[in-house]
């Protein structure tokens, strides 16, 4: 329960950093690169069962 609450909310975090939005155009790639390897680590943690 909680690793799919974990991974729905990186999700969403990053499409939210990703530099097609305004807000986030001068960022580049970096935090939503950040996010992404953070995404993938939850999603093999989640699915080795260690979350």
């Amino acid at each position: 329960m909680l690793s799919t609450i974990l991974i729905v909310v990186l999700i969403l975090v990053l499409i939210g950093a990703l530099p097609t939005w305004g807000y986030s155009s001068s960022w580049g790639y970096g935090p939503g690169g950040i996010v992404g390897v953070l995404l993938v680590v939850v999603l093999v943690l989640a699915l080795m069962g260690r979350i």
